[in-house]
Formats: structure tokens, C-alpha cells, sequence
């Protein structure tokens, strides 16, 4: 796995990038293909890494794997009911009625990464590429009201902590339940009028099966943290 200093100036990332495509040679580049969810009264963003490949989908929506459990979360943190996002006893959910969802209660979506290599052929973060991190520039105002951003893996953890000006050392992490400041500072020279809200970074578990954690565990972190945040 390549890991890149997502935080350097925007040539040092386009010489980045370029070293990762010369390295990479005959691999493909993937663009992140669902738009991030972005409620203007948001106060609080998901940020996943990428999607598995369009074949394993049940959904063009974030989480599409059937057999992510993100969903049945979801379902039943806020209405006890882990089946709330199925549509019915078809092996898909609902996207319309989870973006409705996340427009009601305030919760943004949003990838980590916006172009990677598979090095794998798979959704594995282990062997995952980032090529272009999320331009948080662009994304940041388009919520002006999230304080809270929250990661679903070690990997989007990674990816987020790179952008900082001062990345910290990978043993400064917050591990899965825990939490940290999050002292975003603006790339562009534009956007430095705007202020940024003091910004605090959750990583909860992984809703991927294959993270080891009970799915009744699972909810138990998520339900914590979506009280520790005022949303239930």
C-alpha cells in the first residue's frame, strides 16, 4: 500500500499523484462514484473510504454491499428496527429513504477518498490506494454547521489525519471508540475569510463483516456516539 502526505501544498500533490500513477503502471485509477450527501443543516459528517466494486452493489448509494451492515445500523440506533432501510425481503435497501433520512436528522455523508487504486481488485482498505483524498476546501462550506466529523475504519482515519498541516504520529491516532481535536486549516487562500468550526474527529468501528466485532456491539458504539452528539 502507498501512503501519501495528503497535508503538502497542491503541486506537491499533483507530483504525488503522478509518482503513484507511474508506480501503479497498468493499474487502474477508480473515481469514488457516489456523490457525498451534504444537508445544509448537518452538524455532523460520516466519512467512509470507498465502495466495493460495482458488481457486489445492491444500491447505487454509499454502502451498497447488501452485506455492509451500515444500514441495519442505522436502522437500529435510531428506530430499533434493523431492517427499517430493506426494501422489504428484497436483498437491497432503500436509498431515497436513507437520504431522506439523513436530511431530517442533520448527518452528512462523505468519502475520505475521491480517486484510488484497488491494488486487489477489491474494497479492502488494506490494499487500498489513495490517489486524490477529499477536497474538505469544497466540501466544509457546503456545511457550515458540522462540528463533528466521524470516520468507519482505521483507513478514512488515516486519510482525514493526513490532511492536516501537522499530521500526527499514527501512535496519536484515536483508536475505534475514541476521539480528538481536529484542527483543519484551510488549503485555499480564498476560502481563509470563512471560519471553520472547531471540528472534533470520532473513529467508530467498521460496519464491514469482516472488522470482528458482534453486529449488537456495533450498534451499541453507534448509538453512544449519536447520543454523545445530540442526535438521539
Amino acid at each position: 500500500m502507498t501512503t501519501q502526505p495528503y497535508h503538502t501544498q497542491n503541486n506537491t500533490h499533483q507530483t504525488d499523484n503522478r509518482l503513484i500513477l507511474s508506480e501503479a503502471q497498468a493499474a487502474e485509477v477508480e473515481t469514488h462514484p457516489f456523490a457525498p450527501v451534504l444537508p445544509p443543516n448537518a452538524t455532523v459528517m460520516m466519512m467512509g473510504t470507498f465502495p466495493p466494486t460495482a458488481d457486489k452493489w445492491a444500491m447505487p448509494f454509499h454502502y451498497p454491499n447488501f452485506y455492509n451492515d451500515m444500514w441495519r445500523i442505522y436502522g437500529s440506533v435510531f428506530f430499533d428496527d434493523v431492517d427499517y432501510f430493506r426494501v422489504g425481503d428484497e436483498k437491497r435497501f432503500d436509498p431515497e429513504r436513507i437520504r431522506a433520512f439523513m436530511f431530517e436528522r442533520g448527518i452528512a455523508s462523505c468519502p475520505t477518498v475521491k480517486q484510488a487504486i484497488r491494488e486487489t481488485g477489491n474494497a479492502s482498505d488494506k490494499n487500498l490506494t489513495v490517489v486524490i483524498p477529499v477536497d474538505l476546501d469544497s466540501i466544509l462550506p457546503q456545511v457550515p454547521k458540522v462540528e463533528t466529523l466521524f470516520t468507519t475504519g482505521g483507513k478514512a482515519t488515516e486519510v482525514l489525519l493526513g490532511l492536516l498541516a501537522e499530521p500526527p504520529a499514527k501512535s496519536k491516532y484515536p483508536k475505534t471508540n475514541q476521539s480528538m481535536d481536529y484542527p483543519y486549516q484551510w488549503q485555499n487562500e480564498h476560502n481563509r475569510k470563512v471560519d471553520i468550526n472547531n471540528l472534533t474527529l470520532y473513529r467508530l468501528p467498521s460496519t464491514s463483516r469482516a472488522y470482528p466485532l458482534a453486529l449488537d456491539k456495533k450498534v451499541a458504539a453507534y448509538k453512544d456516539f449519536f447520543k454523545k452528539i445530540g442526535k438521539l
